[in-house]
């Protein structure tokens, strides 16, 4: 098996991102024009046999999810893209913006002929500014073209996209609070139910994906999704997008088949770790994600054997941290993240995450006991089981983990030893 596949990458580096004759010539809207002649769930059962999960994090079933929408009554419908994209070491979106927005758009209004939907929206984060400008090349490049708008392809359907800006909250990539962002609201996870599925945008039924979830619907449609299937293991089909960051030679953005083993992602894409350094710890999933071990590696990328694990693949965020880095200090830098971006509407992730950088802060300053462990667990328990939305369920991953496999280092710190020597003004290692 290679470890890469170019399936919904193939475009990238090879089109002008908003040419719509270079992506028609390179395999564009095939799928599109063989959606709008099968039946709509003749098209979500494709969807489904490709095994296609969430690829924004949550891995929730795509063809499920089009199910649904499909058999729940609207007049109106919106499709909505995820683009904002906030999670920490995550930026295979913005590939895909930047390098194929075609195949997103594509994407878009495949979903949008199955539930019959008039309008959509590419929520994309602020600090996109020149991704923004490339998308609404795009979409007014199809329109221009026939494959947006008014008359889709010399028919009836009707179907326009609009970007909106993200406000610069990681909060928004929760798709409530994205929703309620696009309404001009403050952007904090809603109350569930209702689902958006059946009260999104505007109170009406809505239809949420991420943009590498959109950007897989026109392979899927036009080569089948068996086909799709096929590259990837039983449980998780196709490919997977993973950013690669941290202390590796060759960072980047890779298309690997489900399957791929973390050592290769890590070793064989990304040449290893970078200045003949020693790995330390694996972040996977962003700053909400697990940190693991090298004797993990050997781990395939599949949605399954990471759950029986006890970890998430996540956004695909993999960031490779060295032995020179201390995990304390790397710990200080995720909750000083999550304390700042909380949108603090409920007290478990809002005084949760201040409470753990308060006691990571002793333990790099030497002042921690060993009750502050006791403490740890405490509020990890009940930030994953009272926090109002996923991300606030997430906030602690990173801390648990590193509580799991790098307690000897806690212990350290605890007695002012710093093995990393990167702590303690005095030098103490």
């Amino acid at each position: 098996m290679s470890i890469t596949v170019k399936l919904i990458t193939a475009n990238c580096g090879k089109i002008v991102p908003f040419n719509v004759h270079e992506y028609v010539a390179n395999g564009g809207y095939k799928a599109l024009r063989k959606a709008m002649n099968m039946e709509p769930l003749d098209v979500i059962s494709e969807v489904k046999d490709s095994m296609l999960m969430g690829r924004g994090g949550a891995a929730y079933p795509t063809g499920v999810k089009w199910e649904q929408a499909y058999n729940i009554k609207g007049d109106t419908k919106y499709i909505v893209c995820n683009a904002d994209e906030g999670e920490p070491g995550t930026f295979k979106d913005k590939v895909i913006l930047d390098q194929d927005p075609l195949r997103l758009i594509e994407g878009m209004t495949i979903a949008a002929y199955i539930l019959n939907s008039r309008k959509g929206f590419i929520y994309i984060r602020g600090e996109y500014a020149k991704s923004q400008e490339i998308v609404n090349k795009a979409i007014a490049e199809a329109k221009k073209q026939g494959y947006l708008g008014k008359n889709i392809l010399g028919t009836d359907f009707e179907f326009n996209i609009e970007v909106l800006t993200g406000a610069g909250g990681y909060v928004v990539g929760e798709n409530s609070a994205l929703i309620e962002s696009s309404e001009g609201k403050a952007g904090r996870p809603r109350m569930k139910p209702p689902y958006i599925k059946v009260s999104g945008l505007y109170k009406k039924p809505t239809l949420v994906n991420n943009v590498e979830t959109f950007a897989a619907i026109s392979y899927i449609v036009s080569e089948g999704g068996k086909k799709y299937r096929s590259f990837g293991t039983e449980f998780s089909g196709g490919t997977k997008l993973v950013c690669l960051s941290g202390n590796v030679v060759n960072r980047g953005v890779y298309e690997v088949p489900f399957g791929t083993t973390l050592r290769q992602i890590i070793y064989d894409l990304g040449g290893g770790i970078a200045d003949g350094k020693n790995l330390k710890l694996v972040q996977v999933g962003g700053s909400s994600g697990a940190c693991i071990t090298e004797d993990m590696l050997d781990l395939p990328l599949c949605y399954n054997e990471f759950k029986k694990a006890g970890i998430s693949i996540g956004s695909g965020a993999v960031l490779v941290v060295d032995d020179t880095h201390c995990v304390i200090d790397f710990l200080e830098h995720i909750y000083k993240f999550f304390v700042h971006e909380s949108c603090g509407k409920c007290t478990p992730c809002r005084e949760g995450n201040k409470q753990i950088l308060r006691i990571i802060d002793k333990f790099e300053n030497g002042t921690a006991d060993y009750k502050d462990y006791e403490n740890f667990n405490k509020i990890i328990k009940v930030m994953k089981c009272t926090s109002f939305c996923g991300l606030g369920k997430a906030a602690p991953t990173a801390l648990d983990s590193c509580l799991k496999y790098f307690k000897d280092e806690f212990e350290e710190h605890r007695i002012m030893r710093c093995s990393a020597g990167n702590c303690f003004s005095q030098g103490e290692v």
